[in-house]
């Protein structure tokens, strides 16, 4: 049955026997204190007086009970269908209880959470699909231009040049998924050696010197000497992401500052550029799978080597933080627990 119904008629019953136990209970009292022997056969409380009393108490309490209780478990109720049937722009302001206020507000941040995800699962559909259709369009493209004999030598080996490319783009992008895929799925470092950091960070900075030297980059760097137990195949992917990154984004014969030392009980690691920065609206989201503050995918990269960064560091128990102003450059701050 409905509760409106049910409520209303359980508070008139129950005020008209509270009324008349009540009745029954004065005329007892009063035939003990004054002595009066009165015969309980003759007692006849004002059933109608009872009746009409019950009645209107009954309407009053309803409906105080129907605005502070039921009528926000109602607007919940329809709320959760409508987050059920996915608009998850719905929201509940519930404030005539305090209790009432925290449910709203869990609620609200509920639904924020969900469109957040759907959101973040819209984007990861749409630079998936956008990283793997444009190799693969070029790659078809060029090879049915391979197929015109009348292409010069300088034309086809530009057009092979392009392939080969786009293929090891296509490589490099199923590489770092099965690598993100791998991360994610671990729960425990494994593999574990003690290794100098400042070291490791030097060879990653040397494996990527043809890229920096194209670009004229001068190198500031200063490493501590610091030893670190964790897995050094895991670590190395932080540094290599984090240094190729900068290198990337920074124009022709900018700076780039590389640290490396104790702060505070734990490993600090700090890379600072003079690129182009990251606006702000950006920063939340550059640890999500494919997502590029370039939105015209015009600088090479695929948006998942921060999450791999970010996986990396987590389970390291160390975190990472990055401070960046748009068309002034950009600082990431890596700290490690010191064992």
């Amino acid at each position: 049955m409905n509760l409106y119904v049910i409520l209303p008629v359980f508070i008139f019953f129950l005020l008209f026997i509270m009324q008349f136990v009540a009745s029954v209970i004065m005329f007892l009292i009063f035939s003990l204190t004054s002595g009066v022997q009165i015969d309980f056969h003759f007692i006849h409380p004002p059933v109608l007086l009872l009746l009409i009393v019950s009645l209107f108490s009954g309407l009053i309490l309803t409906a105080v009970i129907n605005r502070i209780l039921l009528r926000p478990m109602a607007t919940l109720a329809a709320a959760i269908n409508q987050l059920g049937k996915g608009n998850f722009k719905t929201r509940i302001h519930l404030d005539s209880l305090k209790e009432l206020s925290n449910i709203s507000n869990s609620f609200n941040s509920m639904a924020e959470e969900l469109e957040n995800t759907e959101i973040l699962r819209t984007d990861f559909i749409n630079n998936f699909s956008h990283e793997f259709k444009t190799p693969l369009s070029s790659l078809k493209g060029f090879a049915k231009l391979l197929k015109d004999p009348d292409l010069t030598k300088e034309e086809r080996d530009e057009y092979l040049d392009i392939i080969i490319q786009e293929a090891g783009r296509l490589s490099t992008l199923s590489g770092n998924i099965l690598n993100l895929s791998k991360v994610e799925k671990m729960t425990i470092i494994t593999e574990q050696k003690t290794f100098n950091l400042a070291e490791q960070i030097r060879r990653s900075i040397l494996l990527l010197e043809p890229k920096w030297s194209k670009k004229d980059l001068s190198l500031d760097i200063d490493l501590e000497e610091i030893s670190f137990t964790s897995n050094p195949d895991l670590l190395n992917q932080v540094w290599v992401n984090l240094l190729d990154n900068s290198i990337k984004f920074s124009p022709e014969g900018a700076s780039l500052s590389v640290r490396l030392f104790r702060s505070k009980g734990g490993i600090c690691f700090r890379l600072e550029d003079h690129g182009c920065g990251i606006p702000e609206e950006s920063l939340s989201h550059i640890f999500d799978k494919f997502y590029q503050a370039d939105t015209s995918h015009t600088m090479e990269g695929n948006g998942i080597g921060l999450a791999i960064v970010k996986r990396i560091l987590t389970l390291c128990g160390g975190s990472i933080e990055v401070d960046s102003r748009p068309g002034e450059g950009t600082a990431v701050t890596v700290c490690l627990p010191e064992a």
